[in-house]
């Protein structure tokens, strides 16, 4: 056996006997308690130490222990304060946008940089929360919803913010060409109402033009062309410019270069051919010149091919203006003449923050323009959330005496309430419905009509929609005919103030009521048909809304409308019959507009009128001789009495001529016969006169003597001295007959002194001289 084990196996005498373990207790009784367990030991977690040598690890660890202890018993660590000094050092010394801040961090800032607005701090808060504002907008716009992003980018300071618009819009157009018709319409809305930001842009794209142009960049060249004409075709650019770059484009032609003015030429060429059609031919013959050539490749020379084609076909997948981007009218739009030659400032000084002094009056001054752009007050934008509070403090206003709102806000609210009903609604039912739950006080239901005819007038063309509301509103309660009637009235006063469309809408709206009998025909009184009392806008009026009105009830119906004594009544000024030329005039013009048969009266009385004018005058004249009858009366009896005395006067000269004998001057003899001439000859068939009585007193003969004949003018002729009595017997042969009292008439009838002779009869006895005496 080995050592090991001899030793292993030790007699129990050799060595001391090892001592047995003491016999078990018994266990313990049941109902003994146990003792508790001491609480274990807290354990620190250290971490562990790696050291090579063991001493100095064990050293480190109970040394790290200690440290940690005593960090356990201060408690936690204050957070640190913070500095907004610091932060905004930190802030001005980093490129604008180019670091992001917790929300936390950026609160604070801006609540410690609110206290002082007119700060450095606070205007570049403000610059940059503009600069995010802008570039979302931009970047969210689309045809569906521009109308409602534009007031939202008119409420953001684009005066301020015109460069970082103008490099947003430029960004979003050149990463989307799709929607580049799109960014033109916005930029056109601006330019109306801000020129400068819409100048600022085209002035950047020439600028970028140039610049891709001699860089050879065709993908920036083509995204700026593409631009540039869309900015032509929404005329916030000239045609020049458009002219200009294509030019450029085909003086040396290469592949891209011709790509390029084919792509500009599909997007701008319908706006040219319609404004400038020569130059545009010019430009097509170019293309067709570079064709012919075959300097450039396959695939330009079939696009110049397709782009002739798109030429024959008028431009029909390449509008002017897409559907639902034509949102500026044209009198609104202002034009910008930028060409490729001019010194062009781009300032880019424009997208870098620079602290304004004066940024409080800046702010408040585009405060204004922005009110006076989007209609509302600063008071309504800031203060939209808080419609409660604004109702209770307009409650004691009301109250108080001598305070009176003129800036007539209710008003225009309730315009609108019923402009976006109407708008809204798909039937006329539903419209009366709704609108009749609209509070509308006393004295503003012509707000109500006057805005159910501007909407009808606002359309392109006339709806019958429109018609129908106010033909139910006319039958629904009195006032609202009234309202109607009223609105008729003041709409033909001021109809010259609408353009044609607008009157075409309001004449046929109302000729649509009136055929309903909606209104009374009474409102017809306010036309007078005459040159003077119309314009041309009026006529147009009256020919629209009477051709509503037969297409509906018809021209019979209408010709006996017109015929009833109640309509008659109130259109005699449309039918006026007081005047001939006024008659004719409204002849003329019912005819010309296709209702000849309405004026069958007038044309009877202007058939009539000769008879009735001088039936008239007769009346007149009448009235005036029986005022005058009285007068001759009275004067009558003081002639007679002249007369008597003056009669009797030439009879008492008469004798004493006669008694003197030869002694008074001879009255000269009338001139002797001559000797071939013979008694005049009676007419055939008459009777001769029966014998006169002779008396040989001279006084006598010359009361016998024949009335005189009026000189001849074959007497004056003759020059012989028996041709005719002289100047001077004639005249006393006058006196004579005057104071001689007239020959008894013939046929044995009794002489009567005052009696006058017949006139003479006869013919050629008559008509010559003095008969012979016998």
């Amino acid at each position: 056996m080995s050592a090991a084990a001899a030793k292993r196996k030790r007699s129990p005498s050799g060595s001391p006997a090892r001592s047995r373990s003491p016999p078990r207790e018994p266990s313990p009784p049941t109902n003994r308690r146990r003792s508790l367990s001491p609480p274990p030991r807290v354990k620190i977690d250290l971490p562990s130490v790696v050291d090579a040598d063991h001493a100095r690890r064990v050293e480190r660890e109970r040394q790290l222990a200690v440290r940690m202890a005593e960090a356990e018993l201060e408690g936690p660590a204050a957070p640190p304060k913070f500095d907004a000094a610091a932060e905004f050092a930190k802030l001005a010394s980093t490129r604008s946008g180019g670091v992001y801040m917790p929300p936390a961090r950026l609160r604070a800032l801006q609540a410690a940089a609110a206290q002082d607005k007119s700060s450095t701090e606070y205007q570049r808060l403000s610059w940059d929360a503009l600069r995010k504002s802008i570039t979302g907008i931009v970047n969210r716009v689309n045809i569906s919803n521009i109308k409602n992003v534009v007031p939202e980018l008119f409420a953001e300071n684009l005066v301020r913010g015109r460069g970082l618009f103008a490099r947003s819009i430029m960004k979003a157009q050149a990463a989307s060409l799709p929607f580049t018709p799109v960014f033109a319409a916005l930029v056109a809305i601006i330019n109306t109402k801000l020129p400068q930001v819409g100048e600022l842009v085209l002035i950047r794209l020439v600028s970028q033009f140039r610049r891709s142009f001699k860089r050879n960049d065709k993908i920036v060249c083509n995204a700026t062309t593409m631009f540039i004409a869309h900015l032509v075709n929404q005329v916030v650019a000239h045609e020049l410019i458009a002219l200009q770059i294509l030019v450029l484009l085909l003086e040396k032609p290469t592949d891209d270069s011709v790509e390029i003015a084919v792509s500009f030429m599909r997007e701008a060429g319908a706006f040219l051919s319609e404004n400038s059609p020569k130059a545009a031919a010019g430009v097509f013959e170019r293309f067709r010149a570079v064709l012919h050539e075959g300097s450039i490749d396959k695939r330009v020379q079939y696009m110049i091919e397709v782009l002739m084609q798109v030429r024959k076909d008028k431009f029909k997948d390449n509008p002017i203006v897409p559907e639902g981007l034509d949102l500026v009218e044209e009198e609104d739009q202002i034009t910008h003449r930028v060409s490729l030659d001019d010194e062009l400032q781009v300032q880019e000084g424009l997208n870098l923050f620079k602290a304004d002094p004066n940024y409080l009056d800046n702010e408040e001054k585009y405060g204004e323009i922005k009110a006076e752009i989007l209609g509302e007050s600063s008071d309504e934008e800031s203060g939209s959330g808080n419609e409660e509070s604004e109702e209770e403090d307009e409650a004691p206003v009301a109250n108080k005496d001598g305070i009176e709102d003129r800036t007539e806000t209710n008003l225009i609210n309730l315009r609108r309430t019923i402009y976006l009903t109407i708008v809204n609604t798909l039937s006329f039912e539903e419209a009366v419905h709704k609108l009749m739950k609209v509070n509308i006080q006393d004295g503003q239901e012509i707000e109500l009509c006057k805005m159910v005819v501007e909407c009808c007038s606002q359309a392109r063309s006339y709806d019958k929609f429109f018609g129908l509301i106010g033909e139910r509103f006319c039958k629904i309660a009195r006032v609202w005919c009234d309202c109607f009637e009223e609105a008729f009235r003041e709409y033909y006063d001021t109809i010259h103030r609408y353009e044609t469309n607008r009157l075409r809408n309001i004449a046929r709206f109302f000729g649509h009521i009136l055929a309903t009998d909606a209104v009374s025909w009474n409102v017809l009184d306010v036309i007078k048909m005459n040159e003077d009392d119309t314009t041309s806008s009026s006529r147009i009026f009256v020919k629209i809304m009477f051709q509503e009105v037969m297409e509906q009830m018809g021209l019979k119906s209408l010709t006996e409308r017109f015929k009833d004594a109640d309509v008659k009544d109130c259109t005699r000024g449309m039918f006026p019959m007081d005047n001939p030329k006024n008659t004719r005039f409204a002849i003329n013009y019912f005819t010309s507009i296709g209702l000849g048969a309405v004026t069958e009266d007038m044309r009877e009385h202007l058939k009539n009128a000769p008879r009735l004018i001088m039936e008239q005058r007769r009346a007149a004249l009448e009235a005036m001789s029986s005022s005058s009858d009285s007068d001759s009366d009275d004067s009558s009896d003081s002639d007679s009495d002249s007369d008597s005395e003056s009669s009797s006067d030439r009879s008492e000269d008469s004798r004493r001529r006669t008694k003197r004998g030869g002694r008074g001057p001879r009255r000269p003899s009338p001139p002797p016969r001559r000797p071939d001439s013979s008694p005049p000859r009676r007419r055939r068939g008459s009777t001769s006169p029966p014998a006169r009585h002779h008396d040989d007193s001279p006084g006598r003969r010359r009361d016998r003597s024949p009335p005189r004949r009026r000189p001849d003018s074959r007497d004056r002729g003759r020059g012989s001295p028996g041709a005719g009595p002289s100047r001077s017997y004639r005249n006393e042969r006058d006196r004579d007959s005057s104071r001689s009292r007239s020959p008894p008439p013939r046929g044995g009838r009794n002489r009567s002194d005052s009696g006058s002779p017949p006139p003479p009869r006869g013919g050629r006895y008559d008509r010559r001289g003095p008969s012979p005496r016998r």
